[in-house]
């Protein structure tokens, strides 16, 4: 009894293997079976026909294969399930040894998609404008005063603003910050327009917003060897960009307004060409400020020059000759001394040079640009709201003005330029300071920062007040290192004071 329960048993086990056999031999199609993968695994007897195979609620993939004789083989099979079913015989099978099942995983930085990268005018608003400028397509946006009072007309706003009927003879330039763009400027670019009564233009600097990504190895001008001015990159040619848009907009001046690293590119561009600029509005400036202020000179009491004072004193030591001879040797060695310098300088200059070429050469590689990519991933949207006062206030529509530009093509490259542009800057190398300079400004000037920002102290812009002579400090409480962005109304209530007492309008 029990060796016929035994051979019955083995039977019914076998009886898959045999019709799948019967099945083999009948199609003639042994190369579906002889496949490393199907023969590696083991068989497993099906509890249902393949009619009720896959379940509703798992996706069925099938592939066809043609035996010899022309008679096809279909291969259905389930991610879920793990198995594979030929007629009545069921394989466990990971779908994702087959080809074309695998499920590709998309790249995101700081939440942004990064298959599908754009032309910035395909991002553009209705609003945008664009104009070539040494070969760079740069985005910007105007506002003039009748264009914003004909909307407001249209819109039935019927109480107009007390500013409303001034105007300014000049237009107003506004100069956004590092990883900003034009967005950091929309809120505050009609008011300021009805303040000024004038035009309001704000353009995206190369490598941030929508201004063109290019190469600036290969951007360079013809019939010209030196092609550092036109390295769009630049902190001059970010300079030449904000003294053409004056022209631009056909003025003989202009008030310049700069937030952060913008109000470098506006103080740069007053000591490029000082006749162009006929106020500056520094907002949150990200300028080291001189720890003094400023050497203090000394009266002479006897009315005569130090040069002369010296003079005098080689005279009388002439008289004496050990004292002409100690005053040879202290020459001698004042100049031995400052030989060793210069050739100590030259050595720390080569090293330098050496270590900013090693370096930009590292971050134009593919593990630099990798790890600029991971930076922005990882910080870049905490930057965004610890740039604000209260970071509830960094809503998901701040977020996506913020990181709209992470869409456009090459944006991770043209980011790298600038960080190498920044760091090999040779303009800037040859001339003095920023802070030693600050003295010279004679243009009016207002600062204007948050009592709370985390990213430029409130103190730095308290010494840079004091370094500029003549200049204002507006500290608005409660604010962070967006001013123009979280309290605009008290911002633009700043600039129309400002400018009532630079212009008397």
């Amino acid at each position: 009894m029990n060796t016929c329960l035994l051979h019955l048993l083995s039977a019914c086990l076998a009886a898959p293997k045999l019709q799948l056999q019967i099945r083999r031999n009948q199609l003639n199609f042994p190369s579906i079976w002889e496949n490393p993968i199907l023969r590696s695994l083991p068989m497993v007897p099906s509890a249902s026909s393949s009619s009720s195979f896959p379940p509703a609620e798992y996706p069925a993939l099938k592939t066809e294969y043609r035996s010899h004789n022309g008679e096809c083989v279909t291969l259905a099979y389930t991610s879920m399930p793990r198995q594979c079913h030929v007629g009545a015989t069921s394989l466990p099978l990971n779908p994702e040894i087959l080809p074309g099942t695998r499920s590709k995983r998309k790249r995101q930085i700081a939440g942004v998609d990064q298959e599908e990268l754009q032309d910035p005018a395909i991002l553009a608003d209705p609003d945008s404008c664009f104009c070539e400028f040494k070969g760079v397509q740069i985005h910007h946006k105007i506002y003039d005063a009748e264009s914003v009072a004909t909307n407001l007309s249209e819109e039935g706003t019927s109480s107009q603003p007390p500013y409303a009927n001034k105007r300014v003879n000049f237009p107003m330039i506004l100069l956004h910050g590092f990883g900003a763009s034009i967005y950091s400027w929309i809120r505050a670019m009609k008011p300021l327009a009805q303040i000024t009564g004038n035009k309001v233009l704000a353009f995206d600097r190369p490598a941030f917003g929508l201004t063109a990504r290019l190469n600036h190895v290969n951007h360079s001008s013809q019939g010209s060897e030196d092609t550092r001015p036109f390295n769009p990159y630049s902190m001059l040619f970010s300079v030449l960009a904000t003294l053409y848009f004056i022209d631009f907009l056909a003025a003989q001046k202009a008030i310049l307004v700069g937030h952060s690293a913008g109000s470098i590119v506006a103080v740069e561009a007053y000591f490029e060409a000082p006749e162009r600029v006929a106020a500056l509005i520094l907002v949150a400036p990200a300028i080291l400020a001189p720890l003094n202020s400023g050497p203090v000179v000394k009266d002479n009491p006897s009315g005569k020059s130090n040069q002369s004072e010296g003079e005098d004193l080689e005279v009388n030591c002439k008289e004496n000759w050990f004292t002409t001879i100690f005053s040879i040797l202290s020459k001698l060695s004042q100049y031995i001394g400052q030989t060793i310098t210069r050739l100590v300088k030259g050595m720390g200059d080569m090293i330098t040079s050496i270590y900013k070429k090693a370096l930009s050469a590292f971050l134009r590689s593919a593990i630099g640009i990798m790890l600029v990519r991971m930076i922005i991933d990882k910080f870049g949207l905490a930057a965004v709201r610890n740039a604000w006062y209260d970071p509830k206030q960094v809503d998901d529509h701040v977020l996506q003005g913020y990181t709209k530009p992470l869409r456009v093509k090459d944006w991770d490259r043209a980011l790298v330029e600038y960080t190498v542009a920044m760091l090999t800057d040779s303009a800037s190398a040859s001339k003095p300071p920023l802070s030693k300079r600050l003295r010279k400004i004679l243009c009016p000037v207002l600062i204007i920062t948050g009592d709370s920002d985390r990213l430029v102290p409130p103190w730095n812009s308290e010494r840079l007040s004091r370094a500029i002579p003549g200049s204002c400090l507006e500290i608005i409480k409660k604010c962070g290192h967006l001013p123009h962005e979280e309290k605009v109304d008290e911002f633009v209530s700043i600039v129309d004071r400002f400018l009532e007492r630079a212009f008397g309008v």
